[in-house]
């Protein structure tokens, strides 16, 4: 005996269960269910590994057996990945593993409307929480004046910063955006390099400039920042301003000194936001103990207008190998 539960959230499937334990999950659009499943199956290939789960496709349905737990974590990840697949026209292996992640959060949040407000739309693509700092991390980033963040490489915080502050931008909330990078050198002097002062500390912007387009047109991009509604530029360009109807974000901030952090904090002014973003772990200044950011933390943490978010392996949302190597050398440094 089958059973057909009518799917009122999602018109493009609808889900059938048999009395085995086995789920259908059957596709209105044969070319929806083609993008969902991927090249040679790939997508629900790494579901599987992800979900410990067992799928099939058959026709215009996807099957699955198993407990009530893993069938609907199953079914909440074909949402995700439909409305990733309808909103930006791609799934990526990064989404497969968003598309379990997510789930796992709205389970401890039954209040649709909040779930709704983590994601950033950008013109490009919408960009969603994948852990719980994440979502916590967003949540700062729109109520909070001041945000200082601190953990590893790939946990999004420089590019889920950059992504709020364009939609406010783009959404006419704020004048201008200000990103910002201490020019330490990892090994190579600035003198070194070839160019006039932009060309040299341009390497050490780059990833900035990257993040900015993947959220809007190259061209736009560079519009906006010939027009001065963005702006990139090195720390030490922001002594003695003071930042109005702004959202100015200083990435890298392990290489800033106390001095450093304190100066461009104070920088705020009237409508503005200030982020704070660094990896502790990668301190490029010669002597380590000069960095201000576990500092700034420290001293700042106990503001209520002031929200810290500390993200560890377990936010990574890069190529699933970078968590574990983080959480490798992690464990190494507290073995030493």
């Amino acid at each position: 005996m089958r059973k057909i539960i009518q799917n009122n959230i999602n018109p493009d499937i609808k889900l059938v269960y048999s009395e085995n334990d086995s789920l259908s999950i059957i596709f209105q659009s044969n070319e929806l269910l083609s993008n969902i499943v991927g090249e040679f199956n790939n997508n629900i290939k790494e579901l599987e590994l992800v979900t410990g789960t067992n799928i099939y496709t058959r026709g215009n349905s996807i099957s699955v057996r198993g407990s009530n737990e893993k069938n609907d974590t199953i079914i909440n990840a074909i949402k995700f990945l439909i409305g990733q697949f309808l909103s930006n026209g791609s799934i990526e292996k990064k989404d497969i593993h968003s598309s379990v992640n997510k789930f796992m959060i709205d389970e401890k949040s039954n209040n649709k409307n909040s779930k709704i407000e983590y994601i950033i739309k950008t013109p490009k693509k919408s960009v969603i929480p994948r852990s719980e700092k994440q979502k916590l991390y967003v949540s700062a980033l729109k109520e909070s004046d001041i945000i200082i963040s601190s953990g590893p490489a790939g946990t999004g915080k420089t590019y889920l910063a950059v992504a709020v502050a364009l939609t406010m931008l783009l959404e006419k909330k704020i004048e201008r955006i200000i990103l910002s990078r201490p020019a330490v050198e990892a090994g190579e002097r600035l003198g070194f390099l070839p160019g006039d002062m932009r060309e040299k500390v341009d390497p050490y912007l780059r990833p900035l400039y990257d993040s900015l387009y993947d959220l809007l047109d190259f061209e736009k991009i560079q519009k906006k920042i010939e027009i001065g509604d963005i702006e990139i530029a090195p720390l030490a360009f922001m002594r003695g301003r003071t930042l109005k109807n702004s959202f100015a974000i200083l990435d890298e901030a392990q290489n800033a000194t106390d001095t450093q952090i304190k100066m461009f904090l104070t920088r705020i002014g009237e409508n503005s936001k200030i982020v704070i973003n660094g990896d502790p772990s990668q301190i490029d200044l010669p002597n380590k103990s000069l960095s201000g950011l576990k500092r700034s933390t420290k001293i700042l943490g106990h503001l209520k207008e002031i929200s810290t978010v500390d993200f560890d392996h377990n936010d990574v949302v890069r190529h699933p190998l970078v968590s574990k190597i983080v959480k490798a050398y992690s464990q190494q440094n507290e073995d030493e």
